[in-house]
């Protein structure tokens, strides 16, 4: 195994610089999926190196339910400063673990809570929209089967109707594109590790100019979506408390809480931004996305050959 088992735990750092410029050059579509892949990618590769420390550390311990094989000095060598490295590694991966386990069932719950608010609150619903008699200004994209857009009646009060009609295609544009899956995978890479923090950032911001660009589309006016989302952002409040923590999670909220919102409003007034991939339209996005197609690469293979060798080595060690 040696010291690439250690390389997939400082990798992400690769895929820093394609998450800004990603923004930038990409369509925000392409940019969500391919953020969203990488980082899940590198989060599962880092989290199976330290697995692999993992087991090489819980051989150490007295007591371990391990074979005795396992702790022999052909495991040990396996990983330099195993003994460290490997013990250190369990009560890292542990973290990781309720980490993860944290943020799936937070979200869960949310949506859970959400819902169930949404039912029990009297509302006025049209289709998959459900208006919400409250003073406080939001509108947030709740998925489910059916999805639903609420919209609360302060909210829709600010803004006329074709800025109401884009705010709908804009929550109606997360629902269709299944946005909450890419958030949560890059909230659940990130909380693997924190090196790909700036990924789950910029995936928040790609869905939400995503759902932008949908919603100029269905307008078909891209200076109507830019004056609705600056409104929206500007009265915008805090939402009830079944629904503020599933839109803050889900990065829904057309408001600050979904990305700078003057970097959306000036796409929004520029052109529509190129649906194609290759070839760059940069040669600082090829570049980034080299690195960070190299990094995940190497991150891979990295995994594999350390899961491989530990493999043969315990099986070897192993009495039969």
């Amino acid at each position: 195994m040696g010291v690439f088992v250690y390389l997939p735990l400082v990798l992400p750092l690769t895929a820093l610089p394609i998450a800004r410029l990603a923004e930038q050059h990409l369509h925000p579509r392409s940019a969500t999926r391919l953020l969203a892949v990488v980082g899940t990618l590198l989060a599962l590769c880092s989290t199976l190196c330290l697995a692999l420390l993992m087991v090489v550390g819980t051989a150490q311990l007295p007591g371990n339910p391990l074979p005795d094989g396992w702790s022999d000095p052909e495991v040990r060598n396996a990983v330099p400063y195993d003994e460290k490295a490997g013990i250190v590694a369990i009560g890292v991966l542990a973290a990781v673990l309720g980490a993860c386990g944290w943020t799936a069932y937070r979200h869960v719950r949310l949506r859970v809570r959400a819902g169930r608010a949404l039912s029990a609150a009297p509302s006025v619903t049209s289709g998959d929209v459900a208006l919400l008699p409250d003073p406080e200004p939001y509108a947030y994209a709740l998925p489910g089967n059916p999805g639903r857009v609420v919209v609360s009646t302060a909210m829709a009060q600010c803004l006329d109707a074709r800025e109401r009609r884009a705010l709908i295609a804009h929550e109606r544009a997360h629902l269709a594109g299944r946005h909450h899956r890419y958030l949560l995978a890059a909230q659940l890479a990130a909380r693997a590790n924190p090196f790909l923090l700036p990924l789950r950032t910029a995936v928040a911001f790609s869905t939400e100019r995503w759902a932008d660009e949908e919603a100029a589309r269905a307008v078909g006016d891209r200076r109507v979506v830019a004056v609705a989302v600056g409104k929206a952002a500007l009265f915008s409040h805090r939402a009830p408390d079944a629904s503020v923590g599933f839109a803050a999670f889900a990065a829904t909220a057309p408001g600050p809480a979904g990305g700078p919102v003057p970097r959306r409003v000036a796409a929004l007034l520029a052109p529509v931004p190129p649906t194609r991939l290759w070839p760059p339209s940069s040669a600082h996005a090829a570049l980034a996305a080299l690195v960070a197609t190299a990094g995940t690469a190497v991150s891979a293979l990295s995994s594999l050959n350390a899961a491989v060798t530990l493999v043969q080595i315990l099986h070897a060690a192993t009495p039969l």
